[in-house]
């Protein structure tokens, strides 16, 4: 446990001394992050103990999804969005659901030996997209502005909306073998009755907390008990505590983060930019930890599973089933052929799906270690490929495109 820690940490403290040199090159942090982790792991070095079952890579990428989500909803400029929506609602409205379906369709034809629950679970997988891994493009002023925050919009949000559909499909899948849904408690529930149980207690946990802590927060501003160092430190707290009590009553943590997000974001107005940045360093740094033990446990055991099926589900993935959809979603919106060829392609494939990805491995599905592996090869081509055109394609956009 010790030499896992050192490592980690170890890495985490080189990687904070050249961030700087590594954001100017093509290079991202995830990339070197998996790339430690495969190093470190079993097909490497083995020096990292951690397999792909161990209860502390579930827990690390819970804990890590949940703060992403919290941040991301909160962050979300609602103002901007109603100001410029076509773009993301149209994305996610007509091109999430239209990338569910050509997923679902895909993965019929190439894993015959999937059931159809598998089927739309592997596609519910990767329909989300990283905002993390996309901020090269989201940053950068040589897009234009409408696609940036459409870009922008659209990963903050699909995740959330991709999780109560996810555990759908686990419902379903858990009620087919005929057991219940394991730390969901699920029973012999039906499928539905389950998931309006994890919404609606998601959902009331993570008003009623984010509620509390606002008016505590907005209190204890006025008689300026609110300190430099300590300030760092409500949005993290609060975020797991959304998911963590959530989880223990019975609800959706995840549903919990993302709606007390969004809430907390509204309710905070212009003041929530301090508390919301001084929690996104922890958040990268949770994430970034994800990234090693994704790397160590996962890509690993992924490599030998692989397959023509695989390699053939995880190109389209990245390609055909993401961007006709998008490409379709946006006829008729005014943005030109080659911006919406632009939304559909940075779409990268990151954190939601790795940890949607370990907990469909805890789910015990019957084909659930080659869905794991597309999922694993799809991120890691992701993370390489978007992360290599991102800034050219971005550096070159003309601006008379749109």
């Amino acid at each position: 446990m010790y030499l896992d820690l050192a490592l980690i940490a170890g890495g985490v403290l080189i990687f904070s001394i050249v961030a700087g040199r590594v954001n100017r090159s093509w290079v991202t942090g995830p990339i070197v992050f998996i790339v430690f982790g495969f190093l470190i792991g079993p097909l490497g070095l083995g020096l990292l103990s951690m397999d792909v079952k161990a209860g502390t890579l579930k827990f690390m990428a819970e804990l890590t999804l949940a703060l992403v989500l919290f941040i991301d909803a909160a962050g979300a400029d609602l103002k901007v969005l109603r100001r410029e929506s076509a773009i993301p609602i149209r994305m996610l409205l007509i091109g999430l659901p239209l990338t569910l379906l050509l997923g679902f369709g895909t993965g019929v034809l190439l894993f015959d030996e999937f059931s159809l629950i598998e089927v739309a679970i592997l596609a519910t997988l990767l329909a989300p997209t990283d905002a993390a891994l996309g901020q090269e493009v989201v940053k950068n002023k040589s897009v234009p502005a409408n696609l940036r925050q459409g870009l922008n919009a659209e990963s903050g949000l699909n995740d959330g909306i991709c999780v109560p559909i996810l555990f759908v499909f686990l419902a379903l899948a858990s009620s087919a073998a005929g057991h219940g849904s394991g730390e969901h408690g699920g029973g012999n529930y039906p499928a539905l009755t389950l998931l309006a149980e994890e919404l609606g207690i998601g959902l009331l946990v993570g008003v009623v907390l984010v509620t509390l802590t606002v008016y505590a927060l907005r209190y204890a501003g006025r008689q300026d008990w609110l300190t430099p160092t300590w300030v760092q430190l409500p949005v993290v707290a609060l975020s797991i505590s959304c998911f963590a009590t959530a989880q223990y009553v019975g609800g959706s943590g995840f549903i919990a983060a993302f709606c007390g997000g969004l809430l907390f974001g509204h309710l905070m107005g212009d003041k929530k930019e301090e508390l919301l940045h001084s929690a996104e360093g922890t958040g990268d740094t949770f994430a970034l930890i994800t990234w090693v033990l994704f790397g160590a446990a996962v890509v690993g055991r992924a490599i030998q599973h692989l397959s023509w099926s695989i390699v053939v589900y995880t190109i389209l993935s990245l390609t055909a089933i993401r961007m006709v959809p998008i490409f379709l979603s946006l006829l008729g919106s005014g943005v030109s052929t080659e911006g919406k060829w632009f939304l559909g392609w940075f779409g990268p494939r990151g954190l939601a799906s790795i940890v949607f990805a370990v907990i469909v491995i805890n789910a015990n599905l019957p084909h659930g270690e080659t869905i794991t592996t597309v999922v694993a090869l799809t991120v890691v081509m992701s993370i390489v490929l978007h992360g290599i055109s991102a800034k050219p394609w971005a550096n070159n956009w003309k601006k008379s495109n749109v």
